[in-house]
């Protein structure tokens, strides 16, 4: 079994948005990966969320060392996510071929398809990711030997990242961190508590404290990074008060930090430390997204495999016609959230070579992607797990883990309400409405596919209707912009399928995306009418060549 072979939707998409040199590079890993989080992975991954992590934070002599145990699963794990694969490495070096950082959608790809054999582990490999980013954009010069173990591939040198920002008083509201930093000329000290630290034994961490007469408030928050280790090697004055008994990601470990004058060095302008956090926020954010699409997407690879092998009453489960409407349903949902991860990917790819509209796209698609996606996740998983009926409730199938993990994709970096706002704040600074609208209007074909003239209409409503929100009062903007962030992210996602089916139809003679795109615009304005077209055709849309009932 191989996890990229599954999936009908993930080549042709990676066909669009790579070029031939690129997808060529690609495609030996992909195959690779595949196999591999198809079978290896998925088992390990099943050991180490079994065998969660532990707090030693005594020696034998009562001396505190703060160290964490892992099962070997995760070790393995890690061995092949940082070094195998170099997925927080490819968007920095060059790696497998390619002379330099591999496009930012051969990274999500791979990590997708790793992600459906582990989830837990994506926010060590995105953290580590995201500081390598961060350090670079920001203070390249300055942490030069950091940014290379961040980046590295070899087991013996590398390094993990992680973001250790969150307080008890100060998560959502980072004017409230407590945090306070002191200068000592060739380094700054930090003393405080941060409360939810994920990746809590990283060997590179990105923090915010307040530096006295900078300001109040936000204003007066610096960005440090502080290392597991002293430059002396000996380990710095902050420890793990304990780890979060967690309702999912239970392989990676979270931790209560206090830092009682723990050693650090500045980032970049200290004054712009917020600023330089929120990049490495919003970077997480799309992580955050790509890993709830691969949760969707295995949940309904094992609601497919179930129900073409469970027979009622003498006929299949996939033969059901009601059965068929879930599925399809399920089968919609995770190939829109899959085509929106990579057009963010590629956004952010022309972002880093300088195309502002890309910027601003990549901008205000991260927090709308973040707040539909990741809810869709928990109903993707949950009603994968209920196809399955009570096999899928018991802990030896893979269905509770992921609904576990699923609802973890909405809280961090933001629950939903605070990527609303975001999106909010997007639409008043950078007119972002607008630039969707035009951005996606001008790249319909009414004609292509049903109903798509329907998703032009919408897109010029949505426009209309975003300024209308911006007319009126704070408290009026902020209860209508979930709804419509939402609406947004359904006419994206839309247009983004009938776009790849054109593609797929023009380039590859296949009409498999187009039935889905169709079924997909008539459940966003027809949904009283059943897919007929696309239900019939359910076995070559989910990839599956249907046996009978006896297989």
């Amino acid at each position: 079994m191989n996890f990229a072979d599954l999936d009908p939707a993930l080549r042709p998409l990676l066909d669009r948005y790579l070029g031939p040199r690129d997808r060529a590079l690609l495609e030996p890993l992909l195959a690779d990966l595949g196999e591999l989080a198809a079978g290896p992975l998925d088992r390990l991954a099943a050991h180490a969320e079994a065998n969660p992590p532990t707090l030693r934070p005594y020696s034998p002599l009562g001396d505190r060392i703060d160290e964490v145990d892992f099962h070997p699963a995760y070790d393995r794990l890690a061995d092949a996510g940082f070094c195998r694969f170099g997925l927080a490495a490819l968007s920095h070096r060059g790696l497998f071929g390619w002379p330099g950082p591999a496009p930012h959608v051969v990274k999500y790809a791979l990590s997708y398809v790793f992600s459906q054999a582990e989830y837990g582990l994506g926010c060590p490999i995105n953290m580590t990711d995201s500081a390598a980013r961060v350090l670079e954009m920001f203070d390249p010069q300055t942490h030069r030997t950091w940014i290379e173990a961040l980046t590295s591939t070899d087991p013996q040198t590398h390094s993990t990242g992680a973001m250790f920002m969150t307080e008890i008083g100060g998560g959502t509201d980072l004017a409230q961190t407590a945090t306070l930093a002191t200068d000592h000329g060739d380094h700054w000290t930090l003393s405080g508590r941060k409360w939810f630290c994920s990746n809590v034994t990283a060997d590179v961490i990105l923090t915010l404290a307040q530096v006295p007469g900078q300001g109040e408030g936000t204003r007066g928050l610096g960005m440090f990074l502080m290392p597991r280790l002293r430059p002396d090697g000996t380990r710095n004055s902050y420890r793990i008060d304990r780890l979060k008994d967690k309702l999912g990601t239970r392989s990676m470990a979270s931790g209560e930090v206090a830092l009682a004058d723990a050693y650090a060095l500045p980032v970049g302008e200290l004054d712009r430390g917020i600023q330089q956090m929120l990049e490495m926020v919003n970077h997480s954010r799309v992580s955050n997204v790509m890993r709830s699409t691969a949760l969707m997407r295995r949940a309904v690879h094992e609601a497919l495999s179930y129900a073409r092998r469970r027979a009622v009453f003498g006929k299949l489960l996939f033969d059901q016609p009601l059965m068929r409407r879930t599925l399809l349903d399920l089968q919609l949902d995770t190939e829109a959230a899959l085509g929106f991860v990579l057009e963010i990917g590629d956004c952010l790819q022309g972002s880093d070579e300088g195309d502002e509209l890309s910027r601003v796209s990549a901008r205000v698609l991260t927090p709308i992607a973040k707040f539909s996606v990741c809810k869709r996740s928990r109903w993707v998983t949950a009603q994968a797990m209920e196809v399955q009926g009570g096999n899928g409730y018991i802990e030896e199938s893979v269905s509770p883990r992921l609904v576990r993990d699923a609802h973890l994709g909405s809280i961090w970096e933001g629950a939903s309400n605070v990527v609303a706002l975001d999106v909010l704040r997007c639409m008043a600074s950078q007119n972002s409405h607008h630039v969707l609208a035009d951005r996606y209007l001008g790249r319909l074909a009414p004609a292509a596919v049903p109903h798509a003239d329907c998703l032009v209409e919408h897109w010029r409503d949505l426009r209309g209707r975003g300024d209308k929100l911006l007319e009126g009062d704070r408290a009026q903007q902020e209860l209508g912009v979930g709804d419509y962030t939402e609406a947004l992210a359904q006419a994206v996602m839309a247009t983004l399928l009938v776009e790849q089916a054109c593609w797929e139809a023009e380039h590859t003679g296949s009409e498999r995306k187009l039935l889905l795109a169709q079924a997909y615009l008539e459940r966003l304005f027809i949904p009283e009418t059943a897919p007929v077209a696309a239900l019939n055709a359910l076995p070559a849309i989910t990839g599956f060549p249907l046996p009978t009932a006896g297989a």
